[in-house]
């Protein structure tokens, strides 16, 4: 009798193991896949960059002076949010107000776009000063043109292919 009962347990203790185990399983998560797969990523410029710009438009509008200026990445890749801080100073070389202007984002190499930078009006403004710098670095030397061209480089186009070369005499 005593035989029985411990089997029944046994029994009973080996069908709840099991039952834990089949409950314990988890269905199997779909495979991961890249977000990137298949796509061509560049990444963002570290250090310097190189940009082209026109001559900056500055006017004032209502209560704020408004520099409109427009930018294009001529570096090999894209320049992560490109920054233009301004300095406005009066005739005696005192710093009198200052702004920024911010592209967000990435601006592609031969992109160009537009930074608007708003700095309150003062009567006592006389001259300013541009910085550019990026997110991972600065733009020593910004260089400025007459005209942006949409697409890489501000470059002249290329020659044109030299005339064709006559061909080799057959040999006999």
């Amino acid at each position: 009798m005593i035989r029985a009962r411990y089997l029944l347990a046994a029994t009973v203790m080996g069908a709840s193991l099991t039952g834990v185990s089949v409950f314990a399983q988890t269905p199997q998560a779909p495979p991961m896949t890249p977000v990137l797969a298949g796509k061509k990523f560049t990444p963002p410029v570290k250090g310097p960059a190189e940009v082209e710009l026109t001559r900056p438009m500055t006017k004032k509008e209502k209560d704020m002076v408004v520099t409109r200026i427009q930018v294009k990445n001529v570096s090999t890749g894209p320049i992560a949010r490109l920054t233009v801080d301004e300095s406005w100073y009066d005739k005696g070389g005192a710093l009198v107000a200052g702004s920024k202007g911010v592209i967000n984002g990435l601006l592609q190499p031969g992109e160009i776009q537009t930074i608007v930078i708003e700095t309150p009006y003062s009567a006592k403004m006389s001259a300013n000063q541009w910085v550019f710098s990026h997110a991972n670095g600065t733009v020593p030397k910004p260089k400025r043109v007459d005209k942006l061209v949409a697409g890489v480089g501000n470059e002249a186009p290329p020659a044109k292919p030299a005339a064709a070369a006559k061909p080799a005499a057959k040999k006999k």
